[in-house]
Parts: structure tokens; C-alpha cells; sequence
């Protein structure tokens, strides 16, 4: 599963009667400090920009699921080598790579990029390289529509939020499987406890749910 710019401070004092222009061999040296504040000012600004502007941050830390809860998971939702399994918040990419040692396509959905590189590697040394894929990207953004079998490992509140998305974009018949997170008041078709987690399987239906489920 998976975080002052100073300011210039301007003294106000009196003022010399008459006002004598400030000698030109000082106004230079003003200037140029000047200069090199606004310079300064607007290169943080830019940089704060940047970094809002910048990639997507991930919802929750990463924390791998145990590899018996992953056999679990994929147990529960009988996969086999008709599926296709998608898994949001893909890590390491344990989960996909499992579903391919079983003859399933795999592809896992990951926003952090360093995560992404070393699922790739890990499905090269597992020898599933050419039943796994795994795409940098947003899992909200993502379109798990192919996936016969979603799995999860997030947040209850994450699972929620996701909850209307995979009912509205899934097809009927789609297992979604959480490791330990429920999905609101959705009741699930089965659950069972791997050591002290639970693995949770729904199953997307034929009629769609409200609009806002809770």
C-alpha cells in the first residue's frame, strides 16, 4: 500500500530638508542588490510552480502484500489463464507477476516511477516478461476496463473512492479482490482471513449501483 520567501525590510525615517539626490556611486551598488533580489524571488517562485506543477504524489506509502495473502488473493478469484488482472497501486509488481506464473495476463498501474522499474525487473527474472506490463500512471486516471480480476491493497477510504469508477467502467462478471480494506457498505460475496488479514471478493453486477454509493 501505499507529503517565507524573506522579506526586504524598509526602515522609515525622517527625511533631510531639502532632499539632496542620493550620490551616483551608491546608486549602483543599490541597484544591483536590487537586481538580484527580484532575480532571486522569481526563480523561487518559478521553482514552487514547478513542483506544483509536477507529477502526482502517491496517496499512501507502498507496503508490499505478503506473498500468501497474493496466492490469497488470486485463489479467491480463481484465476486462471483466461484472465486478465489488473493491479492499481502495483508496487513491486509481486501481484501481476503471480497472475502470470498462473497463465494470466498480468499489468499493474503505479505512480511512482522507481516502483515501476523494478516491477519490470522483477517480472524479467520471474521469466513472465511477456505476460506482465506495468504503466506509470494514475490508477484513477487508469482504464482497468480489459480486467476480468482487479486487485487492491489500499486504504478503506481509497477503496471507496474508487468503488463508483470500477462499477461504472468494469464489466459484469469483473472480480475485484482487497487485500484487508472493505469497500464502504458494499457487502462482499466472500472473505476469508489469511493469517490476521482478510481478503475481501466482490464481483462487479449486472445492474449498476446508485450514483453515490456509500
Amino acid at each position: 500500500m501505499r507529503r517565507p520567501i524573506g522579506g526586504v525590510l524598509f526602515s522609515l525615517s525622517p527625511q533631510p530638508t531639502p532632499l539632496q539626490p542620493a550620490p551616483a556611486r551608491r546608486l549602483g551598488p543599490l541597484m544591483a542588490y536590487a537586481g538580484v533580489l527580484v532575480w532571486t524571488v522569481a526563480a523561487s517562485v518559478g521553482l514552487l510552480g514547478q513542483a506544483a506543477g509536477g507529477k502526482r504524489t502517491p496517496d499512501i506509502h507502498y507496503v508490499p502484500t505478503p506473498n500468501r495473502v497474493v496466492d490469497a488473493m488470486l485463489t479467491i478469484a480463481d484465476v486462471g489463464p483466461t484472465d486478465v488482472v489488473y493491479d492499481l497501486g502495483s508496487g513491486d509488481g509481486r501481484i501481476p507477476i503471480a497472475a502470470a506464473r498462473r497463465g494470466a495476463r498480468g499489468v499493474g498501474i503505479e505512480v511512482e516511477p522507481a516502483l515501476v522499474a523494478q516491477a519490470r525487473r522483477n517480472a524479467v527474472r520471474a521469466g513472465v516478461a511477456d505476460r506482465v506490463e506495468f504503466f506509470e500512471g494514475d490508477m484513477f486516471k487508469s482504464d482497468p476496463s480489459p480486467a476480468t480480476v482487479v486487485t487492491l491493497y489500499l486504504l478503506g477510504s481509497l477503496n471507496q473512492r474508487l468503488r463508483p469508477k470500477l462499477l461504472r467502467e468494469l464489466k459484469p462478471g469483473t472480480r475485484i479482490v482487497s487485500h484487508r480494506f472493505p469497500m464502504g457498505s458494499w457487502e462482499p460475496e466472500r472473505s476469508i482471513e489469511v493469517g490476521r488479514a482478510d481478503v475481501v471478493l466482490w464481483r462487479v453486477p449486472s445492474s449498476p449501483e446508485p450514483a453515490n454509493p456509500n
